[in-house]
């Protein structure tokens, strides 16, 4: 395999692999590795994993044995892909299941430049408890804020899965210069059956959500979801891939077609980034001496200053 081809000034070129899971770790690295090397054939400089990537989703139930699972950074998972970062001259978005300490775990991206050297960690922010995505049981929020990681190819950000509904996640990984948002996701329906007019709307409002992020902060997307049915004792989980890459005007460039194992890849341009903001001038026209209140859970009471002496 040759190396990823040189950047031009106004472009790059991302790709995103979309796999079912295994049990096995190691078949699960080899199949990322072979949609690698296929998004790279294809001219990708910069390639996201999707959530959770080595494992079949354990967040079904509450099980310590899993923790089993997790691996330090450096570990086995980067270590790994930055031998192939390193060879093929790609940037590598992998994500972790990170064991920073005896009982403390998180939900982390690593980002490897194409020199193979880590360009630095994002650990999940957001992190939910819903019945069959039980990840407060295993992860830590991160604690290393909205990060933009500069690689030789792009200023990329980084969230991962349920980061994805918040907008002001989005938003301060825009103000940090990011120029893509990669989305890492296993998000699915419960159960093997196909979705009723529910669950399509679910997912329809997963895709509008992070297109009007897209759109709101003029930046390419790029989202990564799982496919397969995983079982558990808790049920069945069936992941609906639908992978794809927008444009900063929400515009979807490519998209995965369903549930199926897809390797994709989509050209975004700095020339088109630069004319949808000058278009539509959202960060020039931010009123931010009126958004003190968002940091507040809810406006149901005024603020107040705690009395002095």
């Amino acid at each position: 395999m040759t190396k990823g081809p040189a950047p031009m000034a106004g472009e790059f070129t991302v790709g995103l692999v979309q796999m079912a899971c295994s049990p096995q770790v190691e078949d699960n690295r080899q199949a990322a590795e072979d949609g690698i090397r296929d998004a790279v054939g294809r001219g990708a400089q910069v390639v996201c994993l999707q959530e959770l990537f080595a494992t079949p989703y354990f967040c079904q139930r509450e099980d310590e044995a899993c923790f089993d699972l997790a691996e330090g950074i450096p570990g086995p998972s980067t270590q790994h892909f930055a031998r192939l970062a390193r060879s093929l001259g790609v940037v590598l978005v992998v994500p972790v299941f990170e064991r920073r300490a005896a009982g403390l775990y998180h939900n982390s991206a690593a980002v490897i430049d194409a020199s193979g050297e880590l360009a630095g960690v994002y650990r999940k922010v957001h992190v939910p408890d819903d019945p069959q995505f039980l990840e407060k049981f295993y992860f830590t929020p991160g604690d290393l804020g909205y990060c933009v990681f500069e690689t030789r190819y792009a200023r990329i950000g980084v969230l991962i899965c349920w980061d994805q509904w918040y907008p002001e996640a989005a938003r301060l990984t825009a103000l940090r210069g990011a120029e893509v948002i990669f989305y890492p996701t296993a998000i699915g329906w419960s159960g093997t059956a196909a979705p009723g007019a529910a669950g399509l709307a679910e997912r329809d409002a997963w895709i509008t959500v992070q297109r009007g992020h897209a759109i709101a902060n003029g930046v390419y997307v790029a989202v990564v979801n799982r496919v397969g049915i995983e079982n558990s004792d808790a049920g069945a989980l069936r992941f609906w891939g639908e992978s794809f890459v927008c444009d900063p005007g929400g515009r979807v460039v490519t998209r995965a077609a369903g549930e199926t194992p897809q390797v994709l890849v989509a050209r975004c341009s700095r020339h088109d980034l630069e004319r949808q903001r000058r278009a539509w001038p959202f960060l020039r026209d931010r009123r931010i001496d009126t958004y003190a209140p968002i940091t507040r859970r809810y406006l149901d009471e005024p603020p107040w200053d705690p009395p002095t002496e």
